[in-house]
């Protein structure tokens, strides 16, 4: 009876600590096209997620990732893999490209399939008229597949090269705001599903 009553409180402590460690999460630059505009958007997303005290960022670049578009295997993981892997909760930055996402992101997200699994995605897009809209939609539809978990809030830029001077958005309340609000959810469901995951191993 001793031992059962050690085993649970030690499983709680866990979970508490769980709960309150700062969750990790990987800055997905999703396009690797020449002259692209995401970096200027990322290193905005950055700065909003190295202000909060609940997450560690750490980007993973489309343009990095050392992944074959054809059926071959890799010879090795690529060097991003373990970036995916370890991360609580994931944003994603998407152009618009063609009314979808980028190849590119599309190759990176095909080629992992557990490191996406149980654990939240926030999107944020920039483009055109749409602000890239149309590309969070799909994705949606594609991290559904994989079981992960897209919150609801997303931040968009409409004609984002006009909406940007010296690196941060000319009115930044909005997207100030938008932010927040989306880091905020990725947060809540970030630490529920990373104790559900320490609790019951996920099974798809």
């Amino acid at each position: 009876m001793q031992t059962d009553t050690a085993h649970t409180d030690t499983a709680h402590t866990d979970t508490a600590h769980t709960g309150t460690a700062p969750l990790r999460v990987a800055l997905v630059i999703g396009s690797n096209r020449h002259g692209r505009f995401g970096p200027v958007v990322a290193d905005w997303l950055l700065g909003h997620l190295r202000d909060r005290d609940d997450l560690v960022a750490e980007v993973v670049d489309v343009a990095e990732a050392d992944l074959p578009m054809s059926f071959a295997s890799p010879p090795a993981p690529s060097a991003v893999t373990p970036k995916l892997a370890s991360a609580d909760a994931f944003v994603v930055l998407t152009p618009e490209y063609n009314h979808s996402f980028p190849a590119g992101l599309k190759n990176l997200v095909d080629w992992h399939v557990t490191e996406w699994q149980a654990k939240p995605v926030a999107l944020v897009s920039y483009g055109g008229v749409s602000g890239g809209l149309r590309a969070v939609e799909h994705l949606r539809q594609v991290f559904a597949e994989l079981h992960a978990v897209t919150v609801r809030d997303t931040v968009s830029f409409h004609n984002a090269g006009s909406s940007f001077e010296d690196g941060r958005p000319k009115d930044p309340s909005g997207p100030d705001a938008a932010a927040k609000t989306m880091l905020d959810q990725l947060v809540w469901w970030g630490r529920v599903l990373r104790e559900g995951r320490a609790a019951t191993p996920y099974a798809r």
